[in-house]
């Protein structure tokens, strides 16, 4: 368990502006094209979209995970899901995960889509521990720092 957890699960809610610029550094660490905080302050504030974050238990209380999802009438697409590195494999994306699943149904989504990098092993297999499953593939859709491309996963599951 982390040391950030103090043996204590992490706290998940709802994103609010105030917590950008910690989504922000997340996201730098975890993808070679971060987004910039104020492009997740327009996308916490944008109706259509649901965003939350987890944050550690202990007395400091940071963020250390959060997820994005866009809903359009009955379907939803997880456009980021991110934890810190630190805490990646400790249950931060599952605690995560399994909130924002929730949170998305209860918006009318009946379906769940997402993307993911092929080579991201530990992402795939919680996606799937979740109920996802593949349905697509995009061909070279990432771009690795250095050069070189990567193939997409297009990924759905039912909600409801």
């Amino acid at each position: 368990m982390s040391p950030l957890f103090a043996s204590r699960p992490p706290v998940c809610r709802p994103l609010s502006v105030a917590d950008a610029d910690a989504a922000a550094a997340i996201h730098a660490e975890g993808f070679a094209r971060g987004w910039p905080a104020g492009d997740l302050e327009s996308l916490i504030l944008d109706a259509s979209v649901v965003a939350d974050g987890c944050f550690s238990a202990g007395w400091l209380g940071g963020l250390v995970g959060f997820a994005l999802s866009r809903a359009a009438g009955d379907e939803a697409e997880i456009l980021s899901i991110c934890v810190r590195r630190s805490e990646q494999g400790r249950g931060v994306g599952a605690a995560l995960l399994g909130r924002h699943l929730a949170r998305v149904g209860q918006r009318g989504a009946r379906q769940l889509f997402l993307e993911v990098e092929e080579g991201n092993a530990a992402a795939i297999a919680l996606y799937r521990r979740f109920g996802f499953q593949d349905v697509g593939r995009r061909k070279s859709y990432y771009h690795k720092p250095g050069g070189g491309v990567l193939d997409a996963l297009v990924m759905r599951r039912p909600l409801g």
